[in-house]
C-alpha cells in the first residue's frame, strides 16, 4: 500500500507550510502562544489522542473553527496508538499527525499543536516502550506501509514540523496549558528561558530542559505551586497522564485532561477574565 508520488509530495509540502505557520503565528512569543481578549474569545483545550480517530473527529466538530472565527483550538499528542494497518506492520497514527499539519495550514492563527513527549520521541528517536511494544517501531512501520521507499523523506518532513511546535499556551485568564510540568521544580528550579529563546538540539535530548518539561509526572502541590509561580500562572492544564474518568485534579493548581479513551474530556474556556481553579474544574466537559 504505497501512496502515489503526488500524495507524497502533497504531504511533504503540507508539513513544510505548517512548520512555517508555527514559526510565524502572530500570537507566538518565543516558544509560547499568548492568547488574550484582542486575539481570542475562547479556547478549546484537548489532550492526548494517540491515534483515536473517533475522538479526534468529535473534538473538531465541537470546536467548529469555521463557524467560530475567534475560537482557538489546542491539541497535543496524536502519535503512537489507534488502529493498525491490515498487515499488522504498523499503526495509522501518522495519518493523524498529517491531519494536524493540514489543520495548522487551514487555521494557522487559531490551531495550536503542542509538543509532547511522544512527538519528541519521534523527533529524537528516543525509544518509548508500552505493554512490551516499542511504539516508535510500530509508528515507523505505519509510515513505511504507506510511503514505502519514500519513508525517510516523509519522516524528515514530520521532524522539521515537530521542531517548530510551541511548548505551551498562556491565556490572559491566568491559565497556562502545556503537555506536562517538569519534575521537582520546587527543589531544582527550571530553566524557564527555554520559553523565550531559540531551541537547539541539546534542549531536546534526554538531559535537556525540553525533555524534562514534557516528560514530568510530579503532581505534588509544591511542584505545581513552584512552576505556576515561575511562569506567572494561576492554573495549569496538562495532558500526559492517563485518566480513567477523562480528567483528574491532582492538586489545587492542575487539571489533567485525557482524550484518548472512551471517557474523554476537554475544556472550553474564555481567553480573558479571571478564573479560579474550582471554576475551571467545573467547566470540564465529557466528550459525547
Amino acid at each position: 500500500m504505497s501512496a502515489s508520488s503526488e500524495v507524497i509530495e502533497n504531504v511533504i509540502s503540507a508539513f513544510a507550510t505548517a512548520a512555517s505557520a508555527n514559526r510565524t503565528v502572530g500570537a507566538r512569543f518565543g516558544n509560547l502562544i499568548e492568547l488574550h481578549a484582542d486575539n481570542a474569545d475562547d479556547v478549546m483545550i484537548t489532550a492526548d489522542l494517540h491515534g483515536n480517530r473517533v475522538n479526534f473527529e468529535k473534538l473538531l466538530k465541537i470546536a467548529d473553527l469555521k463557524n467560530n472565527p475567534r475560537r482557538h483550538l489546542i491539541m497535543q499528542e496524536v502519535c503512537h496508538g489507534g488502529p493498525l494497518y491490515p498487515s499488522g506492520a504498523g499503526d495509522m497514527s501518522h495519518a493523524m499527525l498529517e491531519d494536524v499539519a493540514r489543520l495548522k495550514n487551514e487555521f494557522p492563527e487559531r490551531f495550536h499543536f503542542l509538543l509532547s513527549n511522544h512527538e519528541l520521541s519521534e523527533m529524537t528517536d528516543f525509544p518509548i516502550m508500552k505493554a512490551k511494544r516499542m511504539l516508535n517501531l510500530i509508528f515507523r512501520g505505519g509510515v513505511q506501509e504507506m510511503y514505502g521507499d519514500q519513508t525517510d523523506r516523509v519522516r524528515a518532513a514530520y521532524v522539521d514540523f515537530l521542531r517548530t511546535l510551541p511548548l505551551g499556551v498562556r491565556l490572559e485568564c491566568g491559565v497556562f496549558v502545556s503537555h506536562s510540568l517538569p519534575d521537582s521544580t520546587d527543589e531544582m528550579g527550571f530553566d524557564s528561558v527555554i520559553f523565550l529563546r531559540h531551541l537547539d538540539q541539546q534542549d531536546f535530548t534526554e538531559r535537556g530542559p525540553v525533555f524534562r518539561f514534557v516528560w514530568g509526572r510530579d503532581f505534588r502541590q509544591e511542584n505545581a505551586d513552584a512552576f505556576a509561580s515561575l511562569i506567572g500562572a494561576e492554573i495549569l492544564i496538562n495532558g500526559h497522564e492517563p485518566c480513567k474518568q477523562g480528567f483528574s485534579v491532582p492538586n489545587s493548581r492542575q487539571v489533567v485532561l485525557d482524550c484518548c479513551g472512551e471517557k474523554a474530556c476537554y475544556l472550553l474556556l474564555p481567553a480573558s477574565g479571571a478564573l479560579t481553579h474550582t471554576q475551571v474544574v467545573e467547566m470540564v466537559q465529557t466528550l459525547e
